[in-house]
């Protein structure tokens, strides 16, 4: 089997490591194949979008999820390393608010699965990081949607300390330090 899943305390929320194919000449590994995928998740879905993301250390992108056309997301490290975040936005779950965190680097070269109706946040470990992502659906401005990234109600460690943060606090967009928590978001069904 070209993955090995793993489940996580999200049970929708699934880290895949790849079969990685080494030697002194470097490696070779099928980072996606859609019949692979399958076999490996259950899950067949088509993506329609990739995404790719610099960011420095201490960059915090997220709480992010679209409201209208929710977007799954497989997501990857080509160069540094992040710590990656899952949340479940869906107020009918008996997890809603819960979330899960991996740490995902070009080392370890894991991918995180995060469904439709799970919110999706990373916060840059290394001096840089380039972060690759596949969605199901194109992004659409409007119906973007942020969950505040240091709510009280969700209680996420951020692993900040040992970090170059000279206010101790990530390095957030606008629309992220703006973001309402959880009890105040708009959220799935």
């Amino acid at each position: 089997m070209p993955y090995t899943v793993t489940l996580t305390a999200l049970p929708e929320v699934l880290i895949l490591e790849p079969r990685v194919f080494g030697d002194a000449r470097g490696f070779f590994f099928e980072s996606y194949n859609r019949r692979d995928f399958a076999a490996a998740t259950g899950l067949d879905v088509e993506f329609v979008q990739d995404n790719h993301s610099r960011s420095v250390q201490g960059v915090l992108r997220g709480i992010h999820y679209q409201i209208v056309r929710p977007q799954g997301k497989l997501v990857r490290v080509v160069s540094g390393a992040v710590w990656d975040l899952a949340v479940d936005l869906r107020r009918s779950s008996p997890r809603f608010g819960r979330w899960v965190g991996v740490e995902l680097s070009a080392d370890n070269k894991r991918q995180l699965w995060v469904p439709p109706g799970f919110g999706h946040a990373f916060l840059t470990l290394s001096a840089s990081a380039e972060f690759l992502y596949k969605t199901t659906d194109y992004w659409y401005a409007e119906h973007e949607r942020s969950v505040a990234w240091n709510d009280p109600a969700l209680a996420i460690p951020w692993p900040l300390s040992g970090l170059d943060l000279p206010d101790g606090q990530p390095k957030l967009a606008g629309k992220d330090a703006a973001a309402p928590r959880l009890g105040d978001a708009a959220v799935f069904d």
